[in-house]
């Protein structure tokens, strides 16, 4: 890396063997400890009963930490220089995702934003001093890169203004402001639509979708650990852990079937991808929390822990576990798979996604989730994805 600056003219959206970089799978390390805390808080709050609570925390903590991936994902496809400057920019958005991971678990417990929410602007802010950047040296891109900036900068004032409230009126404030938020880069790409590299960015994403199914991995390998030491009937948490594996494998699978970089063709398709992904992330970092609660329902039957299990039925915690698959399956359907599978596989897979909701209600829910999945993985072994059009 040269020491000179760069200008930060926009990227070629054609540039051969465009990959994610060493400083982008660098900055996804720091949302490795965000997605976990959060996912670890959501388990918590659904192992004690508060599920109401804790969905609603879990999303909006999971927002500003997907929001701001997001964020900086779509900046650095269009304008990446990778200068000194443009790193230790990034490091001050780590530095944010750090601060804002300190600040989940009172945001859980006690509905405390503050942490989360100066972690959150200080990640913003120095975003906003790229689209300043990109302002000043892509003539071309002027006007959308300084709507992106006064924006951001309006939705960060009012964010600290925000944690003055409280009660119901500050949880009606997150929500306009997730509005106004979500809302910036749509009137801002209609000046001059921003360069994006249809591989570089859908990669983006599937690294960003391998890091929360690790979450589930993690899960499975908490499942080993307690049949080694006794924590419950081996039996069942090694059967458990098993079927928590093969999930999270068919999981993985179908959602790297299709083509992804054909997902991404105009600024629709780009918004769709987009902003659809966070119910696919949120969905598989919340799965690794449902098998937490079931595990801890092991464990709890084998030490004849009543006061837990009468927190939460067996249907129930169930649950925890096919409402986040099922969300994954429909939303990976809808994004990636729909527009590139035979008849077949669209038929199958929202089928699959009903069955998976369900599961709860048959004798051994766990298991047919597994098959089921299963199920969709031989069905995609045997078919290819299909080109398809780019219209819709």
């Amino acid at each position: 890396m040269s020491t000179a600056l760069r200008p930060m003219s926009p990227r070629d959206p054609h540039e051969d063997g465009r990959v994610a970089s060493s400083l982008e799978l660098f900055f996804d390390l720091v949302f490795v400890v965000a997605v976990s805390t959060a996912a670890s808080e959501l388990h918590h709050q659904l192992a004690d009963g508060h599920v109401l609570d804790g969905v609603v925390s879990y999303l909006m903590v999971f927002f500003s930490i997907w929001w701001a991936w997001m964020n900086f994902t779509w900046f650095a496809t269009a304008f990446d220089t990778d200068d000194w400057l443009y790193r230790v920019t990034t490091f001050v958005q780590m530095a944010g995702v750090l601060v804002l991971a300190a600040g989940i678990h009172p945001a859980f417990t006690d509905g405390d934003l503050r942490i989360v929410v100066i972690g959150y602007v200080v990640m913003r802010l120095a975003m906003v001093s790229q689209w300043l950047r990109a302002a000043r040296q892509s003539p071309a891109h002027a006007r959308t890169a300084r709507a992106y900036a006064v924006g951001i900068t309006a939705c960060q004032v009012l964010w600290g203004a925000s944690l003055l409230l409280d009660g119901t009126v500050a949880t009606v404030a997150v929500v306009v402001l997730i509005a106004c938020e979500t809302a910036v880069p749509a009137v801002a790409e209609r000046f001059e639509v921003t360069p994006r590299h249809p591989h570089h960015i859908t990669e983006r994403y599937n690294l960003f979708t391998l890091i929360v199914l690790g979450e589930s991995l993690l899960a499975s390998s908490n499942a080993f650990y307690g049949a080694l030491h006794g924590a419950a009937d081996v039996t069942d948490l090694v059967l458990m852990a098993s079927l928590v594996l093969v999930a999270t494998a068919a999981m993985w699978w179908i959602y790297f079937w299709p083509a992804h970089h054909r997902c991404v063709h105009d600024l629709r398709s780009s918004f769709r991808y987009g902003y659809g992904h966070f119910f696919v992330l949120a969905a598989a970092a919340a799965f690794s929390a449902g098998v937490e609660v079931e595990i801890g329902r092991l464990v709890a039957t084998a030490e004849g822990d009543h006061a837990v299990l009468h927190v939460m039925s067996a249907v129930e915690a169930s649950f925890t576990v096919t409402v986040p698959i099922a969300l994954f399956l429909l939303t990976t359907w809808w994004l990636a798979i729909r527009a590139q599978a035979p008849r077949s596989v669209n038929v199958a897979l929202p089928l699959a996604a009903v069955v998976v909701l369900l599961d709860p209600l048959v004798p051994v829910p766990v298991v047919v989730v597994a098959v089921v999945l299963v199920a969709v993985v031989v069905l995609l072994v045997r078919h290819a994805p299909v080109p398809h059009s780019t219209s819709g």
